[in-house]
């Protein structure tokens, strides 16, 4: 094993994806989103966004719709045409689809580390 050489490696990238989600099955419209990599950091917090625990029953509620508020106003840095964090949550489920597709998936991430697969 060696150490790694550039520390730059080792931290989430800077530079955002942009992702053109079709308006309507039907339209040659896209919506344009740029998302930025999440650092393990905000990885946890999207995963404890969505943990409810009831700690007189010990009872887990999960809360997805948490998750993706979270995710849209921490992973989303623009859009365009220029939209709200409000105005992202209130997309179409045809193009709120998409966006799933494209935004983080912090189980993906959170998996890979508990099943010690590597990326």
């Amino acid at each position: 094993m060696k150490v790694v050489n550039d520390k730059n490696a080792l931290f989430a990238r800077t530079n955002t994806e942009c992702h053109e989600l079709k308006v309507s099955p039907d339209s040659d419209e896209v919506l344009k989103i740029w998302i930025k990599e999440p650092t393990w950091l905000q990885v946890e917090q999207a995963m404890t966004s969505i943990m409810k625990i009831d700690t007189n029953t010990q009872q887990i509620d999960i809360d997805m719709n948490t998750m993706y508020r979270f995710m849209c106003k921490e992973f989303i840095e623009k859009t365009e045409p220029e939209l709200t964090t409000t105005e992202i949550l209130r997309l179409s489920p045809y193009i709120g689809s998409q966006l799933k597709d494209v935004l983080p998936n912090p189980f993906t991430e959170f998996m890979g580390d508990d099943t010690g697969k590597e990326t």
